[in-house]
């Protein structure tokens, strides 16, 4: 495909880097060292506003134009104009990236109506998934599938737990969920029945979301516990955090903040939490405040250093589980490797969106995981498609990759081999990237 990406900054740069080698990129970047640094890809790097129809002239026409700047108005014109430049050829496709929640409300959005195919907020994507894990305190990150009818849930496996020494094929897993993946130091595997899991390993579960519930419990879930939660950090990924988390209705919701403007802003919004303006940092502060004895502390400032340094601080206090957002992916194993339960990147979910759409027609839905080591993606079995001609037994499947569900009509179906996809199904995959591409070309 041919693309641009406008915004050379760390998502545009990471979007660039993982498809360069196998699309022609144009990147659109106005700062001289983000041009420097992206110019160490093999891409093309024009110097300029993405946002400038000449400019953009230069570029186009492209199968797909991404802006990611860090300007949501930037980003939004340079769309439009994208559209108005080719309304009179073959236009591509266009994605947005947006923060301000005067312009979005849902981590997607289609606005075909205003010159945009999508319209992304990865922060909300992030608030969503860090919502959805507070109450499991094994949880440390989760996704959605086909319109939320599948889920999927990564664990931690913990000490004493079900799972802590048992094999694949001694646990009671619910039948209407599959463990897909075993994830244990840098090592990621399909597991098998023989399989044991021990403490400090993650896995991967996929299947209905009632199926989830109830396995939750297996891994140390406290289903039905009322959520202690502590937010450091009141800027956008906080307050949307904070927002899903007050309309549940379940936490007692506390949220430390700099700056003190914004925490009367923030008070006025959320008149059940209780707002501080202080230093997260404090450890003074964290330990008055009672980070210790919260089931979750989430640090979300706009420092990745000062999110490390709070939640270790909180850690050190006794809190339960801590969950970190983090800009900078080479960050990312960092933050894990020294005790924070979940490391959570808002550039990831524009990543992921933008490489489902490169993937071509097909691709529902994917999620990156392991540092893009791996992938779920959601595909829909082409008619005549090999997946369609044989059970899945009789299947040349690549070993690195699982069926993990099939979603027919309504009916959500966790497969054995003698299950036969059909045309039209939508079906949920586990794949190392590696053998991704193979995978795809069985369901096309």
């Amino acid at each position: 495909m041919k693309i641009v990406i406008i915004g050379a900054g760390e998502v545009g740069y990471s979007i660039a880097k993982a498809l360069y080698t196998h699309n022609d990129i144009t990147l659109i970047e106005k700062d001289e060292e983000s041009c420097k640094r992206a110019g160490e890809l093999d891409v093309q790097v024009i110097k300029g506003n993405g946002a400038n129809v000449d400019i953009l002239r230069q570029a186009l026409p492209a199968d797909l134009v991404v802006a990611v700047t860090g300007n949501d108005e930037v980003n939004v014109v340079s769309c439009i104009a994208t559209k108005l430049l080719t309304r009179s050829g073959k236009g591509g496709m266009t994605i947005a990236r947006v923060s301000n929640p005067d312009y979005i409300n849902k981590p997607l959005n289609h606005r075909k109506e205003v010159g945009m195919d999508f319209m992304i907020c990865p922060e909300l994507t992030l608030a969503s998934g860090v919502a959805g894990i507070v109450s499991v305190p094994s949880a440390v990150g989760m996704d959605a599938f086909a319109d939320g009818r599948v889920q999927m849930m990564e664990f931690r496996v913990g000490k004493n737990t079900a799972f802590d020494g048992e094999s694949l094929a001694d646990a009671e897993i619910p039948d209407c969920c599959v463990v897909s993946a075993l994830i244990r130091g840098t090592e990621i595997t399909i597991p098998h029945g023989p399989d044991v899991l021990y403490e400090g390993d993650h896995v991967i579960v996929i299947g209905k979301p009632e199926a989830i519930t109830e396995i939750e419990g297996m891994f140390g879930g406290m289903v039905g516990v009322h959520n202690k939660v502590l937010i450091v950090g009141a800027g956008i990924v906080g307050f949307y955090i904070a927002n899903l988390l007050a309309e549940r209705g379940d936490v007692d919701l506390k949220i430390i903040e700099a700056d003190n403007e914004r925490c009367m802003e923030i008070a006025g919004m959320l008149p059940d939490a209780l707002v501080l303006q202080g230093d997260g940092t404090d450890a003074q502060l964290l330990k008055s405040e009672g980070a210790g004895e919260m089931n979750v502390v989430i640090a979300a400032t706009d420092s990745d250093e000062k999110n490390l340094l709070c939640l270790l601080i909180a850690k050190q206090l006794g809190a339960k589980k801590v969950i970190a957002k983090v800009d900078r992916s080479d960050y990312m194993e960092l933050f894990e490797m020294v005790g924070i339960d979940a490391a959570l990147s808002p550039k990831q979910a524009t990543i992921n969106s933008v490489l489902r759409v490169t993937m071509g027609a097909g691709v529902e839905s994917l999620a990156a995981l392991e540092g893009e080591r791996a992938e779920i993606v959601e595909l829909v079995a082409a008619p005549g498609s090999k997946m369609t001609k044989k059970p899945l037994d009789r299947i040349k499947f690549p070993k690195s990759a699982i069926v993990s569900v099939i979603v027919r009509n309504e009916d959500v179906i966790v497969p054995r081999g003698t299950h036969q996809i059909q045309a039209g199904d939508r079906v949920v995959v586990f794949a190392l990237t590696s053998v991704l591409p193979k995978v795809k070309k069985l369901f096309s």
